[in-house]
């Protein structure tokens, strides 16, 4: 169905935006040098495209359910690499006859149009699925954190159309409830209620102590037919798209999937970083001669300050910043942040912290290889040992260079702020990174990196 509904809005779309460009003055003048039919053809090469690559993006894969920003988000990318493929395709057959801006009004329509169809077929769906007849009936295994946090999931999500009917458990009472859900027994009870009630799936949500269960309830539940899911109750140490290999036949499953391990991905961030850095360097050059100036004219020493901080496989680096405090005369430097109104911070130095320019000289770090444009921000080796026994899954941001700006720092993680939420955004980026997170970080840092309030 919704593919069907997606090739008549395309149509629709595509149409609207021909009689937008050609019988309006919406864009301007224009004189029409390809025919109706021309504009028909090239129709009938888009509407299987824009399908191949709604599919290819998963917007047709039920069986992953996906919230409404993720479909959102592919759906926008769907449409986008279509109509960039069109555009390719219009250069390549040198047709610049071809109306561009129509192919601008037909990408806005479609993009509008098919986000509220979908938001249509989900209430329908919501509706649809509380007729019993229509809902996946799903039996679980086992009583543990795993099993509450599904039914939690399902009683939230309707529209998935799916009920959990029962959970078996040898620990739990007969009886006990949660969230509508009832033990029906034991788990030798299993062939018994697959007997005696349709279920269309069994989940195993064991115990992890309970786990040398785990082969022969998946052999009694192959016997049955029903398709079967493992939901481990260690699903808080691994990632929710574990990578996985194979050696030999033997399946082996990485706690932390992280994407620039991958060669390829290393090597198209690190030439990002360089020639972003020799941009930087280049288009900041007058700020850092203005800090330069002012650092001279009001604090006497040196201009740059180096600090050993922890980065890439845990190796310590020197890590440049322009100086904003008094020269330290004492017998040794105390590891720790600075404070609100901090009387070793001169006054300039105020303003350049705040305003993040004394960390400008760090795009030298970047282009040495120390660091990345993109990444967790590192920190001192006494933090580093303080925080890895406190926190975590601290030490996995060692997997990566650490960065100068990152997905903690332009929401709002920066300074004098939650450790323990600065560490959860940069796991974050590290297991989802892509090159458009690290372009998406870097505009956002334009309007929210910049100033920082909590910088004293």
């Amino acid at each position: 169905m919704q593919i069907l509904v997606d090739a008549v809005l395309i149509v629709i779309s595509y149409l609207l935006a021909w009689q937008l460009r050609f019988n309006t003055n919406m864009f301007g003048e224009y004189v029409r040098v390809l025919t109706f039919r021309y504009y028909m053809q090239v129709l009938f090469l888009i509407v299987p495209l824009f399908l191949l690559i709604n599919y290819i993006c998963k917007l047709y894969n039920v069986s992953d359910i996906q919230s409404r920003r993720v479909e959102l988000f592919n759906l926008i990318r769907s449409n986008t690499v279509g109509i960039l493929l069109v555009v390719l395709g219009l250069y390549l057959t040198k047709q610049q006859h071809f109306a561009r801006n129509m192919l601008f009004a037909f990408y806005i329509f479609n993009v509008l149009f098919d986000g509220i169809a979908r938001d249509l077929v989900h209430v329908y769906l919501r509706r649809r699925k509380r007729n019993d007849d229509a809902v996946k009936k799903i039996l679980l295994v086992g009583y543990s954190n795993a099993t509450e946090q599904y039914i939690d999931r399902v009683n939230s999500n309707p529209e998935w159309g799916c009920r959990v009917v029962g959970i078996l458990d040898d620990f739990e009472p007969d009886g006990t409830m949660f969230r509508g859900v009832k033990v029906l027994g034991p788990c030798d009870r299993l062939q018994e209620i697959l007997e005696s009630n349709k279920i269309d799936e069994i989940g195993i949500t064991l115990r992890l102590r309970e786990y040398f269960k785990l082969e022969d309830l998946v052999k009694e539940c192959e016997k049955s037919g029903i398709h079967t899911q493992f939901i481990p109750d260690y699903y808080n140490i691994i990632p929710t798209k574990p990578y996985t290999e194979d050696i030999m036949g033997l399946p082996v499953i990485n706690i932390r999937y992280v994407p620039l391990m991958n060669t390829f991905n290393a090597l198209i961030k690190r030439i990002m970083d360089i020639v972003g850095s020799i941009l930087a360097i280049a288009i900041f050059s007058p700020a850092m001669l203005f800090v330069v100036i002012g650092i001279k004219l009001t604090s006497p020493g040196p201009l740059i300050f180096k600090q050993k901080r922890v980065g890439l496989h845990n190796r310590e680096f020197l890590m440049y910043k322009f100086r904003s405090m008094k020269v330290d005369n004492g017998s040794g430097k105390k590891a720790g942040w600075t404070v609100e109104d901090d009387p070793r911070v001169t006054k300039f130095g105020r303003f350049i912290r705040r305003t993040s320019l004394d960390e400008l000289p760090q795009l030298f770090n970047v282009l040495k290889g120390d660091m990345s444009l993109v990444g967790p921000r590192p920190e001192q080796l006494y933090f580093v040992e303080k925080f890895r026994e406190e926190i975590p899954r601290y030490m996995v941001k060692h997997q990566v260079r650490p960065g100068m700006t990152g997905w903690a720092q332009i929401n709002g993680y920066r300074g004098d702020t939650s450790i323990r939420k600065r560490i959860e955004y940069d796991l974050y980026y590290i297991e989802n990174w892509t090159l458009g997170l690290d372009f998406k970080i870097l505009f956002l840092t334009i309007f929210k990196g910049f100033v920082n309030k909590n910088a004293y």
